[in-house]
């Protein structure tokens, strides 16, 4: 009997133990957050991924690539090789800043090696963007574009441009812009555009990889039923050798009868700095 009265008092006992341990045993909470790259998080006080900030595809523009008073320098080379067998190489200086209200100048001044092999002046321009809203208010991150170009040996030009752009995760971007430009003199040519890119990031603020397209049509005035029409198209590729430095390539090939058969682009790019380019919360996970 005696036993047996042990026997119960030692189960009772050891189902208490194992009661009270499940009651005070604590489960450690596990916090699962989304990886993201570096360059898809927000930055400054506009909230847009930190990819903007750098040129992403020289013939499609996205949003505003300066913060408010952060400045920089891009020196481009755009070449034409025609089925003629001649050829055009345009050079450009270009200094952006930004300003506050979701603005951004940038003033060009560009070079001209024509068909006879002449370097000359081709232009002086100052461009304007103005950003409807903070990254991610509104669908496509609109943007207008205003830019004016004195021409020494010609007719002056006005062009405007919507610019569209997104990301689709962290690592693919594109953008979409619809042009139109038209000189205020002379033959009145007018030029309608549609550009679209896309890239893909290899590794992170560094290696990224793409296509570009630009379809155009050019018409002079009394003619404008019968236009110009031009389709190029290729890869692109972005390398950023430093945090603050960019080169894209984009050798792009001719579709259309009137295109050309060949046009480049080689952009380098530096930024001074003096922009809010602390990470925030990444954008694809707000």
């Amino acid at each position: 009997m005696q036993q047996h009265l042990i026997g119960c008092i030692a189960v009772v006992g050891l189902g208490l133990l194992a009661a009270s341990a499940q009651t005070n045993t604590t489960v450690p909470e596990i916090e699962v957050r989304a990886l993201s790259l570096k360059e898809a998080q927000a930055v400054g006080p506009y909230e847009q991924p930190e990819w903007t900030t750098e040129r992403r595809f020289p013939t499609t523009r996205v949003y505003l690539q300066q913060t408010p008073w952060s400045q920089g320098v891009e020196g481009w080379w755009r070449g034409k090789w025609f089925k003629d067998g001649t050829s055009k190489h345009r050079y450009e200086a270009e200094y952006e800043i930004g300003l506050p209200g979701r603005m951004q100048v940038d003033v060009y001044q560009a070079w001209m090696t024509d068909k006879g092999h002449i370097t000359k002046p081709e232009y002086t321009s100052a461009e304007l963007r103005y950003a409807l809203a903070d990254w991610g208010k509104i669908p496509l991150n609109p943007t207008l574009y205003g830019e004016a170009k004195y021409v020494p040996d010609g007719a002056n030009v006005l062009e405007g441009k919507l610019l569209l752009g997104d990301q689709l995760g962290p690592s693919i971007h594109w953008g979409v812009n619809f042009v139109w430009e038209e000189e205020t003199g002379g033959e009145r040519t007018r030029e309608l555009a549609f550009s679209h890119a896309a890239s893909y990031t290899l590794i992170d603020q560094c290696l990224s990889v793409g296509y570009e397209l630009n379809y155009a049509q050019e018409s002079v005035a009394g003619e404008r039923a019968d236009p110009e029409k031009t389709l190029v198209i290729g890869p692109s590729v972005q390398w950023r050798p430093t945090h603050n430095t960019h080169l894209d390539l984009v050798p792009m090939f001719g579709v259309t009868t009137d295109s050309p058969r060949i046009q480049s682009f080689i952009v380098f790019g530096y930024n001074f700095g003096g922009a809010d380019k602390t990470p925030h919360t990444p954008v694809h996970n707000r």
